[in-house]
């Protein structure tokens, strides 16, 4: 009896062993291997098949950050409270408490190199007020950079159903993270770092400790996913990124990698110009944008319309026509000039786009469904573009420059109005004339703010190159 219980133990432990093997290789494989400094494919197998990403989610979750970051909306050093959900998250995790207090910094280290999905989920948190709304950011964020496959559920990439993206598009935000945010990418090739509670290390180690010229980016796993790994290296003048999906185990998907790895310098050209991504633009709410042919024919529409004779104020065809097509694509750093070339043709009648300038910043949220009184209306002390008297604490203002002229005055706070939605909601436009060396002057500044609210506003407007000085009350 004994001998046969014992048999009877060997042949369950090796169904099990079966099972476990087959449910390692049900995950689908897909792999994409890129010249990173020209977005050339070199290889691609299953690349546009949307499969479950695993913790690969992170590399989005941390480019929004760093977005965040330079967009003056959040700060390395901020201190962020730990919610329960966060806290929940299941490994693997840094271990944090509901109500905890922690630095941005080390939840992005945590994210980065330990993977860690309660950290994910608290930077999400912390950035958009929800693990829902950032994830809708993360998803916009993956369409302006043309994943168009991805679609993104939670910050920390546990299974949920249509949280799912490709080979492709996950090679795609790996370079964009080498090309837009260097200064943060070191974070992927660090073996050990301090998480602030502790030091933890890095789930990619193996590959790095192994293969020559790595030095990134981002494992991920899950049952669902299999074993996935996105992957950098340079050699000499070249860089390869490669992506895996559906690793049996890690072994097989590091041996994998070094296989795609070496078939892409294999193919590479030794000398080869360096083609950056198209910088992204974003508007108001953080949701980003980027320039198209589609938006570039839309806006040379705009422009079109915004100088053909005006409606009287307060009519819908001016706001419709212009202001919904400027507002829809109004970024910091794609088609500058030709955004502008809208708004000042727009601006030659000022008084006919008060009804959209002035509405409460609210209702022009609410189309990005961010909440908002669909009942707003114009308010039309500011229509005068005199000073409102602010109510008790918002005495503070901000200073953007001094023109010659009004015109000019009031273009520059038109297009600050269009560009920061978010960090004026509230202010009031004021153009102030003064006389400096006999010469009449004019002052662009928004009023009516606090003073919170005015350094952030400046700190927004200075992460985008605009001058911007917050004035204390009676300056």
């Amino acid at each position: 009896k004994p001998m046969r219980k014992s048999s009877l133990s060997g042949i369950f432990a090796a169904i099990y062993l079966c099972l476990a093997a087959l449910s390692a290789q049900a995950a689908p494989y897909a792999a994409l291997v890129m010249d990173a400094r020209t977005g050339k494919i070199l290889h691609a197998r299953n690349a546009d098949t949307r499969l479950h990403p695993a913790s690969l989610t992170k590399m989005m979750t941390l480019y929004v950050a760093f977005e965040a970051i330079e967009r003056g909306e959040i700060s390395l050093n901020s201190s962020v409270k730990i919610s329960k959900n966060a806290a929940s998250e299941p490994p693997s995790k840094l271990g944090l408490k509901s109500g905890q207090k922690i630095r941005l910094r080390y939840l992005i280290r945590a994210a980065a190199v330990k993977s860690a999905n309660d950290a994910a989920t608290a930077i999400a948190e912390a950035i958009s007020g929800s693990e829902a709304a950032f994830a809708r950011r993360m998803t916009a964020t993956a369409k302006a950079m043309g994943m168009n496959r991805t679609t993104f559920r939670n910050a920390h990439g546990l299974t949920q159903n249509g949280h799912l993206s490709t080979a492709r598009d996950m090679a795609t935000l790996g370079r964009r993270l080498f090309f837009d945010h260097r200064q943060y990418y070191n974070l992927f090739s660090r073996v050990t770092t301090n998480a602030g509670m502790r030091q933890v290390s890095n789930t990619n180690a193996r590959f790095l400790n192994a293969y020559r010229g790595a030095d990134g980016i981002k494992t991920g796993y899950t049952r669902a996913a299999g074993y996935n790994l996105v992957a950098s290296a340079q050699r000499g003048n070249e860089r390869i990124i490669a992506s895996v999906f559906g690793g049996k185990n890690t072994a097989w998907r590091n041996a994998r990698m070094a296989e795609l790895m070496n078939l892409g310098f294999k193919r590479a050209p030794s000398n080869a110009r360096v083609v950056r991504p198209k910088a992204l633009g974003y508007i108001g709410n953080g949701t980003a944008i980027i320039a198209s042919a589609q938006n570039a024919k839309r806006l040379k529409t705009a422009i079109a319309k915004a100088e053909a004779p005006l409606p009287r104020p307060g009519s819908t065809p001016l706001q419709d026509d212009v202001s919904q097509t400027v507002e829809a694509l109004i970024a910091r750093a794609v088609m500058d000039e030709e955004i502008e070339a809208a708004v000042l043709a727009a601006t030659k009648n000022v008084s006919a786009m008060e009804p959209f300038l002035t509405r409460r910043p609210a209702l022009r949220k609410n189309r990005f469904g961010n909440g908002g009184d669909a009942g707003d209306t114009t308010d039309v002390r500011a229509s005068k573009r005199v000073a409102v008297a602010p109510s008790d604490d918002k005495h503070w203002s901000v200073h953007l420059g001094t023109y010659a002229n009004r015109r000019e005055a009031e273009q520059l706070l038109l297009i600050t109005a269009l560009r920061e939605v978010t960090s004026l909601d509230g202010a009031y436009r004021k153009i102030e004339p003064v006389r400096e060396d006999g010469r009449r002057l004019y002052r662009a500044r928004f009023v009516g703010l606090s003073k919170k609210d005015a350094e952030r506003a400046c700190a927004r407007l200075s992460a985008q190159n605009s001058a911007c000085v917050p004035l204390s009350p009676g300056t």
